[in-house]
Formats: structure tokens, C-alpha cells, sequence
């Protein structure tokens, strides 16, 4: 079966633990800035990356899918887009044993 488009970098995104934990913090809460999200990696995980390697990760995270991004005015927003996620796991769904 021929990989669908997309899901190479949805893996490689992934592969990555500060992205792992942009996607956490844009669970915990939707819709923020790119400052609001370098903050809180500071602030809740003492990761001090620039806000220039913050933006490339969400540029990576937004490649794969799993990210949105939506400009109102001169500030652009990041919101999680779990679709991609939903399909690897309709891919792949649970064993019946994993289910009891």
C-alpha cells in the first residue's frame, strides 16, 4: 500500500521531543502565539530555545499536519490538528486483546 502523502513527516515530527512538547503545551491550551509558546517552554519545562528554533519546529510540525496556523492581524496563532494522529491509528487499530 502506497504511503500517503505527508506521513513520513508526520513520523519525523514526531520523532522529535521539543516538538512533542509544543504539541503538549497546544493541548493544554489552543490557540497561542509563538511568544505565548516559547514562554511556556521556559516557564513549564526549562527549555530555552530561541524563538527562531521554535518557529522551524512549528514549520516541521506544520508540514506534517499537525499543526494550524491562522493569522489575525500581525500575530499568527498555532492550533494542534490531531487528524493526521486519528489516521495512523485507524491504520493500525488495537489488537481485540489490547481491548480487554
Amino acid at each position: 500500500m502506497p504511503e500517503k502523502p505527508g506521513v513520513a513527516e508526520m513520523f519525523k515530527a514526531l520523532a522529535d521531543p521539543t516538538r512533542r512538547l509544543i504539541l503538549d503545551e497546544l493541548v493544554c491550551r489552543d490557540e497561542q502565539t509563538l511568544f505565548e509558546l516559547c514562554t511556556r517552554l521556559i516557564t513549564t519545562h526549562g527549555l530555552s530555545s530561541t524563538r527562531q528554533a521554535v518557529s522551524q519546529h512549528l514549520d516541521v510540525l506544520e508540514n506534517a499536519g499537525l499543526v494550524r496556523v491562522k493569522r489575525k492581524g500581525r500575530y499568527k496563532f498555532h492550533f494542534i490538528d490531531t487528524g493526521p494522529l486519528r489516521e495512523i491509528g485507524q491504520r493500525w487499530p488495537a489488537s481485540s486483546q489490547e481491548q480487554q
